[in-house]
């Protein structure tokens, strides 16, 4: 009997094996008509994915592989529990069932957008379904099954031109030389931001404008030290990196969002942020005539002993910002501080970031309406994706120059020129992000 099992162990693995290469060697097949690298034919998960990618299913070839990870795991655990806990593989087995019903029906989407891709009648499920390695096969080696468009190898695009030069670092402001910023994102590795290189003096405030996807976001995380880049960042030529410990104190950021308790007062929701972010040093006195001074800055004093639940938009705003303020930082970032608020209340918040700037900060703002307050800014940074939808640098200088720059009157105008076509765009990004490299190069030397 043992040798009738051990004879059935082996005949069942073989049967697998020469599914799996079967499979695979299909899948080259498909991955060769729709430009996806064959070599991801013979890697488990990753294939699957990339069928998707073939089948205009990216999104559902995501939930795919995330499934097929969570089934691969349960079904590792309930194997080192059997003998041991019966009850345990039990409560398992239920959610395995609902995970594997979910992983056919996305399967099933999949094939059925690789089907549409094909131009082939939907019938054909019924092949994948019971017939999964012979109809692969066809797939991939009939010359009667085109698709209609194949995957968008963005590696493959031509980049645009930049700087690709560091900038010196200046002694009174900040030096930004974002050489690259790349992340693995589901077996491709995409490059965020590339070749973003400035000097911002102090006493600058600048809006940073940027269309989605163009690696705003990323800009301020590398700019902060919050996420690394192949970067240098200089303030005042300290290196935010090599500092950072000194440095993040050194550096405000306010987020969109707000994490205050509303049950806490004004007072000491500034107390607990001055407890936890100015020096250990600074004497009680010292502390509390900062406190003092940042309400009176932000127009909080007469609401000091209100609770954060019971103030208004603009107050709540302003709090958030007294926040991070609290530590006079020389950089200054807000990422959307008007959202929320009316044209009134949103004008007075950037008056009051624009006095922040006047005494030698600088500032950097993200905003949805900047051309209600453009008058405001001294600069603007442009970011833009270009052909590779990676984030670059297609303007950094005067508002009243950027005009002349994108033959623009608008901040409006000026975003829709560089936003890809499909966003409803002039998606003349790479233009303009050549124009400014061959600009700066004359600068640079």
């Amino acid at each position: 009997m043992e040798g009738t099992s051990l004879s059935a162990s082996f005949g069942n693995m073989y049967t697998q094996l020469l599914t799996y290469l079967l499979v695979s060697l299909g899948y080259i097949g498909i991955f060769k008509k729709c430009g996806v690298k064959k070599r991801w034919a013979f890697v488990p998960i990753a294939r699957e994915y990339q069928i998707s990618l073939c089948a205009d299913k990216e999104k559902e070839g995501r939930i795919y592989t995330v499934i097929y990870v969570f089934i691969y795991l349960i079904t590792a655990v309930m194997k080192l529990l059997e003998g041991y806990s019966t009850e345990a593989v039990l409560f398992l087995f239920i959610p395995l069932v609902g995970l594997f019903v979910t992983m056919v029906i996305y399967s099933i989407k999949i094939h059925l957008g690789l089907i549409k891709v094909f131009n082939r009648k939907k019938r054909w499920i019924w092949m994948f379904i019971f017939f999964e390695s012979l109809t692969i096969l066809i797939w991939g080696y009939s010359k009667k099954f085109v698709p209609s468009k194949t995957v968008e190898n963005l590696s493959d695009a031509k980049s645009a031109k930049g700087l690709e030069r560091d900038m010196a670092a200046i002694d009174n402001g900040l030096t930004v030389n974002i050489r690259e910023r790349t992340v693995i994102d589901f077996f491709r590795k995409k490059t965020l931001l590339k070749d973003v290189h400035m000097q911002i003096p102090k006493g600058h405030m600048v809006l940073l404008l940027g269309g989605s996807g163009a690696g705003k976001t990323t800009y301020l995380n590398a700019l902060t030290g919050y996420e690394k880049a192949d970067a240098s960042i200089m303030l005042d030529k300290a290196d935010v990196y090599k500092e950072y410990s000194k440095m993040k104190y050194n550096i405000g950021f306010v987020p969109q969002q707000d994490l205050m308790r509303g049950t806490d007062t004004v007072e000491l929701t500034l107390s607990d942020a001055a407890l936890l972010r100015l020096p250990t040093s600074m004497s009680i006195m010292e502390r509390e005539n900062r406190i003092a001074a940042v309400l009176d800055l932000f127009g909080l004093m007469a609401v000091k002993s209100s609770l954060v639940d019971k103030l208004s938009g603009g107050q709540r705003k302003r709090l958030s910002i007294a926040l991070e303020f609290i530590t006079d930082p020389d950089l200054f970032i807000l990422d959307e501080p008007d959202s929320g608020l009316d044209g009134v209340v949103a004008r007075k918040l950037f008056e009051k970031l624009r006095g922040i700037a006047d005494e030698g900060k600088i500032v950097v703002v993200i905003t949805h309406t900047p051309d209600r307050v453009i008058d405001l800014f001294d600069d603007v940074i442009v970011l833009a994706k270009d052909a590779t939808r990676t984030g670059r640098l297609a303007y950094y200088g005067s508002v009243k120059e950027s005009y002349e720059f994108f033959g623009k009157d608008s901040m409006e105008d000026i975003l829709l020129s560089i936003n890809q076509k499909d966003e409803g765009g002039e998606g003349r990004a790479d233009e303009f992000v050549e124009k400014y490299a061959e600009s700066m190069k004359e600068k640079v030397g």
